[in-house]
Formats: structure tokens, sequence, C-alpha cells
């Protein structure tokens, strides 16, 4: 799998340069390694959950893939950002994910019966 997510990774990035995404739109310059570019592109990724959430708040359809669920797009929408931010920053995401899924699966407050105590992760 981390191989698999690393190529998505690589794949959109690389896409999302060649459309110019990684460049100002009036100067060409690259803003690859710009805090500021990299902070914004975060906060997108939450847009993108806020849309998430209102289309499933309201169990839109989306509009412009009519035949898909809102939140099935929007979330869409996020991981490609979230994956194409990866791939500016140079991450192993895959590598990343595949070791803190095995770290959740021992961690004490991911356990249900401490979930269930007082004071326990409700959600």
């Amino acid at each position: 799998m981390k191989e698999e997510i690393n190529k998505l990774v690589e794949d959109i990035h690389s896409k999302n340069i060649d459309m110019g995404w990684w460049n100002c739109p009036t100067t060409g310059e690259s803003l690859l390694g710009n805090p500021y570019v990299i902070g914004t592109k975060l906060m997108l990724v939450v847009t993108e959950i806020a849309e998430a959430t209102e289309g499933y708040r309201k169990n839109l359809m989306d509009d412009k893939l009519h035949h898909r669920a809102m939140v099935e797009v929007e979330l869409a929408d996020a991981l490609i950002r979230i994956l194409d931010l990866a791939g500016a920053l140079k991450c192993d995401l895959g590598g990343a994910i595949e070791e803190k899924r095995n770290f959740n699966s021992i961690r004490p407050d991911h356990k249900k019966d401490d979930r269930l105590k007082e004071n326990g992760k409700k959600f």
C-alpha cells in the first residue's frame, strides 16, 4: 500500500505542476516552498472538508458529478489536495500512513475498553 500511495502522490502532484497550480498565474514564478502558499493549500483542504460536511448534512448530490453524493466528491477533492501538498513537501505519505496505522493499532486510547472509560475518547 505504501508504494501505491506514494505513486498517487507523485502522479497527482506532477499533473498539478503541469497544469500550473504551483506557479503564479501572472508571473510564472514557482510557488513551491512558499510558506504562505503551503498554508493556503492546507486551508483549502479544510474548505473541501467543510463542503463535504455541508453535502452530508443536507444529503446533497454533487453539482458537477451529478451521479455522486457531494460528500463523496468533496472528500475526493480533499484527498487530492492532501496528496498534491504531500508531493510538494516531498512527504513519504505512504510510509507515514503505514507507520501511523501500526502505531494506532497498539495505542491504549484507541482500544474499545479504554474508549469506554470515563474521559475516554468518545469519537
